[in-house]
């Protein structure tokens, strides 16, 4: 588990499919070995889910496919 703390003090990265707008739009931090958590960017004080690498990964590669 990763606390709210670490979460506060991550590094968090906005997707690069986030247009600018104000729209949808989704950060991950990797400053997690093997856990990749996941925000809205307009929430950051929100919920923050966190999946392993490999769940985060077999994801992304099934929206890319």
């Amino acid at each position: 588990m990763i606390s709210e703390h670490r979460l506060r003090q991550a590094r968090w990265t906005k997707s690069s499919y986030s247009g600018g707008s104000g729209g949808d739009c989704v950060e991950v931090s990797a400053d997690f070995p093997g856990l990749v958590p996941v925000r809205d960017s307009k929430v950051v004080a929100g919920p923050t889910l966190v999946f392993r690498t490999s769940s985060w990964d077999s994801f992304l590669n099934e929206l890319t496919t």
